[in-house]
């Protein structure tokens, strides 16, 4: 089959300039509402890395985010809310972007283009075959991305590939495709709106996901998150109350001892 561009097909929505905000905020509104079906259509492919990804980071592997402009800037914000929401060292969960940290903020010129820096980025971090490597990138055609994927894989790494266009080099290069095809973006090529989107809620499938088979969630509840603020202090302890039937004075007191939920509820169960 071949290799077509979905993402820099024409808008669906000619003369944008002249719409009003009413028409343009709908007309987006419209569009966003068809990601989450793209999405689930990819729900077989996502599942497939959540099961390979969970066995191999209950033996200590680490799972790595790659991408150029917004899907690394994407893949580097869900590995950043690990820690915080489910108590995971920073080190568990890495987000690598083209152009290093810098590029969080300013385009870095020319850095997706770089065949070699991929790979040369994972490498410093000490990479191997118990790790597992997700490219992002919505074109699924990006240097940096898909060299860098590709070598991953031949160096028998589990790799996966998020894009946005079917059939793409990311998606060959993957062991794992996850091809969210979202259609024509309301911005001709704009690639941060619907693409972005999907790339979105594919990172917090497979990162939820994850975290739950490693047991870092109890319930529904985030028994293991930071408590970085008196909000996420006030959220553990009501949670310690509820498990339980203690005064909030006390949990929060058991709680602050501890350091987490699981800790706390653990601890008290066992002087018991």
């Amino acid at each position: 089959m071949e290799f077509v561009k979905i993402t820099e097909q024409p808008s669906p929505y000619d003369g944008l300039d002249r719409m009003s905000a009413h028409d343009i905020l709908h007309a987006i509104n419209d569009q966003d509402r068809r990601v989450a079906e793209a999405v689930g259509r990819a729900l077989p492919a996502i599942e497939r890395l959540v099961e390979a990804l969970s066995e191999r980071m209950r033996r200590g592997g680490r799972l790595f985010y790659i991408g150029a402009g917004t899907s690394g800037r994407l893949g580097v914000l869900d590995a950043s809310e690990i820690p915080p929401t489910f108590g995971m060292p920073p080190s568990v969960v890495i987000g690598i972007i083209a152009g290093g940290d810098r590029a969080l903020r300013t385009p870095v010129e020319g850095a997706e283009d770089d065949t070699r820096q991929g790979w040369a980025d994972l490498a410093a971090h000490g990479i191997g075959t118990s790790d597992t490597v997700v490219g992002i990138a919505a074109s699924g055609t990006t240097p940096y991305v898909v060299e860098a994927v590709r070598e991953a894989r031949r160096r028998g790494i589990l790799t996966a590939g998020v894009t946005s266009n079917p059939s793409s080099p990311l998606s060959m290069a993957a062991e794992i495709a996850i091809e969210t095809v979202v259609g024509a973006e309301v911005v001709t090529g704009s690639s941060r709106m619907k693409s972005g989107t999907a790339q979105k809620m594919v990172c917090n499938m497979i990162s939820t996901a994850t975290m739950i088979a490693l047991g870092r969630v109890k319930g529904s509840r985030m028994v293991n998150m930071q408590l970085s603020n008196r909000k996420l202090v006030d959220r553990g302890t009501r949670m310690i109350v509820e498990e339980l039937g203690l005064p909030y004075a006390q949990a929060q007191t058991l709680l602050l001892v501890h350091g987490s939920v699981s800790a706390a509820i653990e601890k008290f169960r066992s002087e018991e």
